[in-house]
């Protein structure tokens, strides 16, 4: 693994939280299908980074399939806290879901499924192309199309 494929970036969702309790990823953005086309040229800055604050949305909605267990606020918090916390983190997730649909309806209904299925999902774009039955090639262009109208969303210039 090279080591010109890996980021590090600060996590984007700091919302209430100290200078001192946010933490780095490391990230290796050739692991992801819109990545690795951005890495070879496929995608320009401006999809790549509508996809990934897509992507972000889809995360923060908590909509991907839950595999493992929750990470609830401390026991140790007062009744009030803890309750305040999860209402914050709800509207958060209530507002990204809101986002997310807005941004998919924008990218157009024939187009959302490819973008869903690569940006979300993580599928690659040979296996988005057979799950949908298109002839090869004809998602990267429809995928393309897709984050130009998620940009213009986003409004990412």
């Amino acid at each position: 693994m090279s080591g010109r494929c890996l980021v590090e970036r600060k996590v984007e969702d700091t919302a209430g939280v100290s200078r001192k309790a946010r933490r780095s990823v490391t990230v290796n953005q050739v692991e992801s299908p819109l990545g690795w086309l951005h890495k070879h040229g496929h995608l320009d800055r401006r999809q790549f980074e509508a996809g990934e604050q897509l992507r972000l949305d889809w995360e923060r909605a908590n909509l991907s399939p839950c595999v493992t267990m929750r990470w609830d606020p401390a026991p140790g918090l007062a009744r009030g806290q803890a309750r305040a916390c999860n209402m914050e983190r709800t509207e958060q997730q209530a507002s990204a879901k809101q986002r997310f649909d807005k941004a998919l309806e924008a990218a157009g209904s024939g187009m959302s499924d490819i973008l869903w299925r690569v940006v979300c999902a993580g599928e690659g774009m040979r296996e988005a192309e057979t799950a949908l039955g298109w002839p090869a090639r004809a998602g990267k262009l429809v995928l393309k199309m897709a984050l130009d109208r998620v940009a213009a969303f986003y409004r990412i210039g």
